[in-house]
């Protein structure tokens, strides 16, 4: 990868790509550094919120600190996510996502007019956390006053800042998707977690120098790097697993001419659903949470006793949950039907399968098969590094390595490396070309 990014700074055009990513990455995080008026960032915790604490691992801590972009890309990640289910459950959507380049626009436009209403619903949430309790932290009398109609208005302001934070952060990542390397959202998610980690891993470091938590801090920091690698490792190797389906097309005669008569293949990945089914997963477990927080409940009940992180219970649940959207999102993404059809359409077949129907249902059988051993994996993944980097010590970096955080950083680093060998071999047949 470094070889690659090394070969790309030789290129003028994708050297300007690279560094108009890392301007706009630059001005991400810059705005995950602008205070709002109103919110006291000194007594904002989030130790009970295990929704909260996800989201501000993402942004970057910009969440624990309120700031100007204190969702991050949430809100649109969320209304991605229900636009594609709604596009399989809707058939106006699933018209409209087979239309080309004109159906993609609409689409796109639908799921920003969803991002600005979850980033509105979205904000109202946080502040109703930040400002309930016996010491909120909203501070309405800052802005416009703290009694009656001014109060209602402090907080409409609020609301409109946070959205706005919101669509901005959707514009930096539409932008660098359009003039920057590889996809802009997923390499802000990326950014907001390695700040998270650095900042954990500074606070590892500065353990060293002091005499107390010298023993602790070297302990912690060397078993962070060996967990790492190997975890890291296992994530690459499975994260590039694929089972190949060999399918053979037939010769055929048009004319004076011989077509056909070569083999190719159906690759089907193992982890074909990514972070999807985590994400899906860890929200409805999470949501019960920032409910009772929102309702202004008490941080000792039944739900965070018996369903909290950590609990056996909330493992076993969670690895259903996995289990199911796993299985889930693979129909979404896979339709061996509409493989088949096309596959028989080209006058190709499947070694030693029938066309049509048995060709369909042998791969129904192979992608559940390998579905299930996704699925596994994952729930492996949920569970194993959260415990790993537990027993290591440092709540800061369990928060920041997690299920999400690992397969969002390995999965993006691989993305945007090819990304970069494309550009760079696109530059290249053009060259050759002239």
């Amino acid at each position: 990868m470094f070889q690659t990014i090394v070969n790309a700074f030789k290129i003028k055009e994708v050297r300007r790509k690279i560094l108009i990513t890392i301007a706009l990455l630059f001005v991400y995080r810059l705005g995950c550094h602008i205070p709002v008026p109103g919110i006291d960032v000194n007594g904002l915790g989030l130790d009970n919120m295990d929704f909260l604490q996800l989201m501000s691992a993402v942004s970057g801590g910009a969440l624990q600190q309120a700031t100007f972009l204190a969702m991050g890309i949430g809100p649109y990640i969320n209304a991605s996510i229900i636009i594609q289910l709604l596009t399989v459950g809707i058939p106006a959507l699933e018209r409209l996502s087979k239309q080309g380049e004109e159906g993609r626009r609409k689409i796109n436009a639908y799921t920003r007019i969803l991002t600005l209403i979850l980033a509105i619903a979205q904000a109202v949430g946080i502040l109703l956390v930040f400002g309930g309790g016996e010491q909120p932290l909203v501070h309405p009398e800052m802005l416009f006053g703290a009694e009656g109609f001014a109060k209602v208005m402090s907080y409409v302001v609020l609301v409109i800042i946070y959205t706005a934070g919101a669509a901005f952060t959707m514009w930096l990542g539409e932008r660098i998707t359009d003039y920057g390397v590889s996809n802009g959202i997923s390499l802000l998610i990326f950014a907001g977690i390695l700040s998270t980690a650095g900042t954990a891993i500074l606070g590892v470091i500065k353990g060293l120098f002091v005499a107390e938590t010298l023993a602790s801090s070297a302990w912690t920091l060397f078993g962070f790097v060996i967990a790492t690698i190997v975890i890291f490792g296992a994530i690459v190797c499975v994260h590039e697993a694929e089972r190949k389906i060999p399918v053979q097309y037939a010769k055929q005669v048009k004319g004076r001419k011989m077509y056909g008569g070569q083999s190719t293949h159906i690759l089907i990945k193992v982890n074909a659903t990514g972070v999807m089914p985590l994400i899906f997963s860890f929200s409805i477990l999470s949501m019960p949470d920032l409910i009772i927080n929102l309702v202004g409940g008490s941080s000792d009940n039944w739900w965070t006793n018996y369903m909290g992180m950590g609990s056996w219970l909330y493992a076993v649940v969670l690895c259903v949950f996995i289990l199911f959207f796993s299985y889930f999102y693979n129909q979404i993404q896979f339709n061996p039907d509409d493989i088949s059809k096309s596959i028989q359409g080209n006058g190709g077949f499947i070694p030693g399968t029938g066309p049509g129907k048995p060709t369909a249902d042998y791969l129904k059988r192979v992608s559940n098969r390998i579905t299930l051993f996704g699925a596994i994996y994952l729930a492996i993944l949920a569970l194993v590094p959260s415990l790993i980097f537990k027993a290591i010590g440092g709540q800061g970096l369990m928060n920041v390595f997690s299920a999400t955080g690992l397969l969002i950083i390995v999965s993006v680093a691989l993305e945007f490396d090819q990304a970069l060998q494309s550009q760079i071999m696109m530059k290249n047949y053009k060259g050759f070309l002239k």
